[in-house]
């Protein structure tokens, strides 16, 4: 053999050699991508599994009587959400709901939304999250918010509701610059719309709900100044001869809770009558329920009673309202505020004779005085503290067991 045959011969069996450890490192390189594609799609699979559970807990919970609209609400996803929220940039943002943050979006076609971003630190927050979407989904009424549909990511839950351009009816009303705007008749068609949207909740809805967080910042306003109530975080479902229920853990907002749900844990139809009187003197007024008169150390309602005792209730007027030709109606209107907020709960109204008193002259009982009168203590130890809240008319400080007021 030939010196020249042995190198070839030697170089062709190292070419060999490399080329089949070439091709065992691309099998094993093979078989582990397509390992790692296995279980991407595993994970995939079994993540989607649990996000369709989550949406059918949302959906189908037992706990309501109709689930026929819940499949009907767009799913959106949270690459979506992030995109027309601008990340849910600071500029974009527009208000701040019971459990989150509500954000402004524009969808690909153009559509406006809102979207209300639920805290991640919220106790409450999957529990506020499938209340709210079992509620709106299966309420339709002219005078509530419209629910478009919903994202779940994680940790991640939102809401997307129609946007509303002329936002909450707090941003208008205490607005000095803005509520010039509001005469006296779309004031009166704020107030009547309210009123039509409680009552539906309370008796002419599939459900019979109590909202139990009826305040002005809850209150959107449209294009047409037609009132929305929102946030139905804090609603309940009664049975059909319910009439009230109970609970420890009292939530909502000072100024607008009743005197039984306050201090007892005791809500029904009238609490919410009760908030709607306070917003009904606030819109008259154009001055918020925690309104106080340092002389007197008076709340709002007590500063409507003393006017109404000494027949100087054409005081309470916005400034900026001319009533002249409309003042028995301001003053019919004041008389039922007085009257929702009557200190016990049988003497206020129910929400079908207050459409009935807004809309005719019939004679009207006249009111006590209201729950809340007065405010024990000094303004500057108010703004924290529970137990300084105290009706001229009880007889002990409010106690609670547990409270989580917002504001």
């Amino acid at each position: 053999m030939h010196a020249r045959d042995v190198v070839v011969s030697i170089g062709t069996g190292h070419f060999k050699g490399k080329k089949k450890l070439l091709a065992t490192i691309l099998s094993v390189i093979s078989v582990v991508l397509l390992l790692c594609l296995c279980g991407y799609y595993l994970w995939k699979k079994k993540k989607g599994r649990k996000m369709c559970e989550r949406y059918e807990d949302v959906f189908n919970d037992n706990e309501t009587e109709d689930s026929d609209k819940g499949s009907e609400l767009q799913i959106f996803s949270f690459n979506v959400i992030v995109a027309v929220t601008k990340n849910f940039s600071e500029s974009n943002m527009i208000g701040k709901g019971g459990f989150g943050l509500v954000y402004k979006g524009e969808l690909s076609n153009g559509q406006e939304i809102a979207v209300k971003r639920l805290s991640k630190n919220s106790g409450q927050g999957i529990d506020e999250f499938k209340n709210e979407v079992k509620l709106i989904a299966k309420l339709q009424h002219k005078n509530l918010v419209r629910l478009l549909g919903c994202c779940i990511s994680g940790e991640e839950k939102i809401l997307i509701y129609e946007y509303m351009r002329n936002k909450s009816l707090d941003s208008l009303i205490f607005d000095q610059t803005r509520s010039v705007t509001l005469d006296w008749r779309k004031r009166f068609n704020i107030i009547v719309g309210i009123a039509r949207g409680i009552l539906y909740l309370h008796e002419d809805s599939r459900l019979r709900i109590i909202h139990r967080d009826l305040k002005a910042s809850n209150i959107l306003l449209d294009d047409d100044m037609n009132p929305k109530i929102s946030d139905f975080g804090m609603a309940r479902i009664f049975g059909g001869n319910q009439t009230q229920a109970n609970t420890n853990r009292v939530v909502g907002t000072y100024g607008y809770m009743s005197p039984e749900y306050a201090m007892d844990g005791l809500f029904s139809i009238k609490s919410d009558v009760f908030s709607f009187g306070v917003m009904l003197l606030e819109i008259i007024s154009g001055k918020r329920n925690n309104y106080y008169r340092d002389c007197r150390s008076m709340n709002l309602i007590g500063h409507v009673w003393e006017l109404w005792k000494e027949d100087r209730i054409l005081e309470l007027i916005d400034s900026s309202m001319n009533i002249s030709t409309s003042e028995n109606e301001v003053l019919r209107c004041i008389q039922i505020g007085l009257l929702c907020v009557q200190e016990k709960a049988i003497e206020r109204p129910n929400m079908s004779s207050v459409i009935n008193m807004l809309g005719d002259d019939r004679t009207m009982p006249l009111p006590k005085q209201p729950a809340f009168c007065f405010w024990k203590g000094n303004y500057s130890d108010h703004p924290n503290s529970s137990t300084n809240w105290v009706d001229g008319c009880s007889r002990n400080e409010i106690t609670l067991t547990e409270l989580e007021a917002r504001y």
